[in-house]
């Protein structure tokens, strides 16, 4: 029998009592970030200050006033914590999530409904569908398109890779091995996000496996160096299978000229991997879909409602142009988990390159499957077994929120970026990287006598100053010039003002 002290944990009477008085702590907290000037953005702490704040020798039994001492434990976490609500939050690729979507992620914990299985999940797993779906179509892929929600980008990019590799190795990889065949390369941007590289390591493909193609003076691949990159690999023994383009950049926000990369891919039999996890957004909006033109000619495309739909991290879609490889990532057999059933999608052949499926996927049991797999096992298809619901605060967004508020909300981070990129080329103490191509926006202080290491110097202690003071957080990136501060503009209510006064205070800092 559980004891008393189980049965006071799941006490529904409690957990309501425990939810008024989280929410309307959270809701406090919300007003006050959001207003930006009755908290810092980060109340900075030293690590091992922090560190010795929260005591680790747990008590025996539960508090006597359960309720209490979780509003207090609340709200120290509050207190300590970076307020992405905060109008001068501008710094990594993370949004701050609008309310429904947290409540929505509530009810996915408490429900905790794994998505291995239709029978462990079954709403998330409908409503995933239906939010892939809609994705897809935003990027213009056709009705054959499928996919997956993930746990971040770099699980993504993983995923993704997994199945440009089985499709175009030339050999059955899954099956076989990494090395039952030629060593194998991908043409990679030398502006990719790190994820990109550390997936080829993961799978085997060694440092050699990312063959960096150089960019332009806007830190776009040059598509007219992927010929060189390829010879470059196919001349130390790789065979090439796959490009990936940025959608746009970690660090400028640059979007890779998609059409051109299309077609190199096209006349090479080559995957066309687009990370799009920042920039896909740009599809929502028609004022900003040039940014990403070509990329419904993708064969991949990873995509994350945590960076510019409003969504809680994590969560990233995996989207496939030709559906049925995305089985070919994962093709894992378990009895105990997938069973025969109808099919509504069909997977590809192992290793068979280019064109429909011609065989199903490996299937549950022993041995390959008679029949395709369905669609509603996802774990057939994620690096994941037990997954979140994902699904629930996308689809409650679209459904309850509608579509246009997120495309108002792309079009207003995207025009903000350009009005601060014109403060600053009107400011001649500041230095533009580049002309901002989305919300990502480098720039960096340059009091005269300064210049190389002492320049780079004076970023770095400048953000150090204003990330300690809690007046802004912003972060700084390596460019080939040297070190940059890097705003992102992802809260939907930082302004004009609050921009002009983040100058103000670099130059106080300085």
């Amino acid at each position: 029998m559980p004891s008393d002290d189980l049965r006071r944990a799941f006490d529904a009477g409690r957990f309501r009592a425990l939810g008024e008085r989280g929410v309307a702590r959270l809701a406090a907290s919300l007003e006050r970030a959001s207003r930006g000037d009755a908290m810092p953005v980060l109340p900075w702490a030293d690590p091992e200050e922090l560190l010795a704040r929260w005591p680790g020798d747990f008590p025996e039994r539960p508090a006597a006033d359960l309720v209490s001492a979780f509003d207090a434990l609340l709200a120290r976490t509050l207190e300590a914590s970076n307020h992405l609500h905060h109008p001068r939050y501008v710094g990594h690729q993370v949004t701050s999530p609008h309310p429904l979507a947290a409540l929505c992620e509530l009810a996915s914990a408490l429900l905790n409904n794994g998505m291995a299985v239709y029978e462990m999940g079954p709403v998330a797993t409908v409503m995933e569908r239906r939010v892939l779906a809609w994705l897809a179509a935003r990027l213009g892929f056709g009705p054959a398109a499928d996919g997956v929600l993930t746990s971040g980008g770099s699980a993504g990019n993983l995923t993704a890779l997994l199945a440009a590799r089985q499709a175009k190795a030339g050999f059955d990889v899954w099956r076989e091995g990494a090395h039952a065949g030629p060593p194998l390369a991908v043409l990679v941007s030398e502006q990719a996000h790190y994820s990109v590289r550390r997936a080829l390591q993961i799978m085997g493909l060694g440092a050699g496996g990312a063959v960096s193609v150089p960019c332009d003076a806007r830190f776009r691949l040059r598509p007219e160096a992927l010929p060189a990159a390829r010879a470059r690999a196919e001349a130390a023994g790789r065979r090439v299978f796959a490009v990936v383009a940025s959608a746009a950049s970690t660090a400028t926000g640059a979007f890779d000229p998609l059409g051109a990369a299309a077609d190199f891919c096209a006349a090479h039999d080559l995957w066309l991997h687009v990370d799009g996890a920042h920039g896909a957004c740009a599809t929502l909006s028609p004022a900003t879909r040039g940014c990403v033109e070509g990329i419904e000619r993708a064969d991949s495309v990873v995509w994350d409602p945590h960076k510019m739909m409003l969504a809680p991290a994590l969560a990233t879609a995996v989207l496939f142009r030709e559906g049925s490889r995305s089985y070919a990532a994962f093709a894992q057999d378990a009895s105990y988990l997938f069973t025969p059933g109808p099919a509504a999608a069909e997977a590809p052949a192992p290793g068979s390159g280019t064109g429909p499926a011609e065989a199903p996927a490996p299937g549950p049991g022993t041995g390959p499957a008679e029949a395709p797999a369905p669609w509603w096992d996802i774990g057939l298809r994620t690096l994941e077994c037990t997954k979140r619901m994902i699904a629930f605060e996308l689809y409650a967004s679209l459904s309850l929120l509608g579509t246009r508020l997120f495309a108002d909300y792309v079009e207003g981070c995207f025009a903000l970026a350009a009005r601060f990129a014109e403060r600053l080329r009107g400011a001649p103490d500041f230095e533009l990287a580049v002309p901002p191509e989305c919300n990502i926006v480098c720039f960096r202080h340059r009091p005269p006598g300064l210049a190389g290491a002492a320049l780079d110097a004076h970023q770095t202690s400048v953000r150090e100053r204003l990330v300690r003071s809690g007046g802004f957080y912003l972060v700084q990136t390596r460019l080939p010039a040297g070190v940059f501060l890097r705003t992102t503009l992802v809260n939907p209510f930082t302004s004009d003002e609050d921009l002009a006064a983040l100058l103000e205070a670099v130059r106080t800092a300085a």
